[in-house]
């Protein structure tokens, strides 16, 4: 009985999402309405997807995992930074500018925005290779949380529930396109928002309450490098690593802005007059089940073993999963559909960028300069090229698990920080500075792609540095966050320093900020000349 319920769960949960794509599939017939969605998505739906994209498996099994592991309840300013940082700010900065302009050059993809805004088709081409291969890892680190939460429910082998879940968001984004994506992460989105609040409940009940769980957190200690006791460290108000929590912090939050299947959201919404409502739907989501991730994570070692090298027994990436596997069929089921909503919502969004990407910003300008694609073959090549990257993700995310390097958290922060390094500031600038010149981009690709990269094979060849400040940033979450720091310090400062050039077509591009608006006026008595 208690499989027959965690399976209605899970055959309930597909046909639905499968039912999405077949009824969605009329709207993906060109490449505005398979990408964008025609550009005709609604506040909530945006909103939805935004959130639904930004968390995911990894976040709900790694990262809650290994932060609440490292800060207790102190990683839950994680999840407000999330919330503030990475929805709010993210919408009123970025949010309207982003729909305007956009539009106004006729751009789907963030490689396109910077061949339209910056003049350069080297750098469009350059983007589209970034993203293919930073977005690969990223992708396969979305199975492996929700694989473990498989195995605990089911037993179901590890690889089968890869091949599972990459063939069922294969069927749905193929056949209906951003549309599908978008239906389908407004009805994910409501599965994590219940399902949180219910876990939340369920887990601090198996201690007592609140109160009690609390209590017994404050008991555990840690050492401090300068050899002190820290006492009651995991119920701090900071924890007990404040400027390793500020690194995270800042990457899982500001790194958003130069994600390129996060900014994307902000090209397909309707109307501007959307963007405030999105900006308050996508805020509470976030601060929902963002910071209800976190918070639960935070009571990890009330849960895990504690190893003798000071990390959990079977790793960060069991901490979740050993917090859940004495909850009732019915719970167990419920976060099963909630973290398999999470990773297939945001498997979705990574797998529709990284082929539009390669169709539209590589294949076409390179192998197709002298005539362009039509819409019906760029469509039909997304469609392969989405089947292409949910295969080679699904074969990496089955070898990977058997490595003892890499864990979903640093699979992903490799992946995010060199996007967001790479693409943060330029993207960020474009849409408010008329002076941001091509060298300034070029450095900035430079400086993500280079500092993630040398940080990945810091921590591949387990490289020691006697240096504090090296030892800090060799941690991949760190590097994505120095990455993104010194691009939007650098970026201004050599538009300072260089000439302008090519005002007249950057004016045009800026025009579109400036609306023409008609106003009627009544003649007053003032206006009469009296004689």
């Amino acid at each position: 009985m208690d499989m027959f319920i965690k399976i209605m769960f899970l055959v309930v949960f597909f046909a639905v999402m499968i039912g999405v794509g077949i009824y969605c599939r009329k709207q993906a017939t060109d490449v505005n309405g398979f990408v964008l969605g025609n550009r005709s998505v609604g506040p909530w739906l945006t909103a939805f997807a935004f959130g639904t994209s930004y968390f995911s498996a990894v976040i709900f099994v790694g990262y809650a995992g290994q932060f609440g592991w490292r800060f207790g309840l102190a990683s839950t300013w994680i999840g407000l930074g999330n919330a503030f940082i990475g929805s709010l700010m993210a919408w009123r900065i970025l949010g309207r500018r982003t729909r305007v302009m956009t539009q106004h050059l006729d751009t789907a993809t963030m490689p396109d925005f910077f061949f339209k805004r910056y003049h350069s088709k080297a750098l469009k081409v350059t983007a589209s290779v970034i993203i293919f291969i930073f977005l690969i890892p990223y992708t396969a680190s979305l199975y492996n949380g929700l694989s473990r939460l498989f195995e605990m429910a089911f037993g179901i082998p590890y690889t089968y529930c890869v091949i599972a879940m990459a063939v069922l968001t294969g069927v749905y984004v193929v056949l209906g396109g951003y549309m599908a994506t978008a239906i389908n992460d407004f009805i994910q989105g409501i599965i994590m928002l219940g399902g949180i609040v219910a876990v939340i409940v369920a887990v601090l009940n198996i201690n007592g309450g609140f109160n009690e769980t609390i209590a017994l957190l404050s008991q555990q200690s840690t050492i401090l490098p300068s050899g002190t006791e820290f006492k009651g460290a995991y119920t701090s108000f900071f924890g007990p690593d404040i400027f390793s929590l500020i690194g995270v912090v800042l990457l899982t939050s500001l790194g958003t802005w130069g994600l390129p299947q996060m900014v994307q959201k902000f090209y397909a919404i309707k109307s501007e007059k959307s963007i405030n409502t999105g900006t308050i739907v996508s805020t509470i989501f976030a601060m929902v089940v963002a910071g209800g991730c976190y918070f639960l994570g935070g009571f990890g070692r009330l849960f895990g073993t504690l190893g003798t090298d000071g990390k959990p027994q079977g790793g960060y990436d069991a901490v979740i999963p050993s917090m859940l596997e004495n909850l009732s069929p019915v719970l167990i089921g419920i976060v099963v559909v909630l973290v398999l909503s999470a990773s297939m919502s945001t498997l979705s969004s990574l797998v529709l960028t990284s082929s539009s990407v390669l169709t539209i910003d590589f294949i076409d300008p390179v192998f197709c300069a002298k005539k362009s694609l039509s819409d019906k073959k760029k469509v039909l090549l997304m469609r392969i090229f989405i089947i292409f990257f949910i295969t080679v993700s699904a074969v990496i995310a089955i070898i990977q698990v058997k490595s003892p390097v890499l864990f979903i958290s640093q699979m992903m922060g490799v992946s995010w920080g060199a996007l967001a390094g790479a693409f943060l500031a330029p993207f960020m600038y474009g849409l408010y500075m008329k002076k941001v010149p091509k060298v300034a981009v070029w450095i900035n690709y430079a400086i993500g792609v280079g500092i993630s990269i040398a940080s990945f094979v810091c921590n591949l060849t387990g490289v020691k540095f006697d240096n504090a400040v090296l030892e800090y940033f060799k941690s991949p979450i760190n590097a994505g966050m120095l990455a993104m720091v010194l691009g939007i310090v650098i970026t201004p400062l050599i538009a300072l320093i260089t000439p302008e050039k090519d005002t007249e077509r950057i004016e045009q591009i800026f025009s579109c900020y400036k609306r023409k608006v008609n106003v009627s006026t009544i003649k007053s008595m003032n206006d009469v000349e009296v004689k």
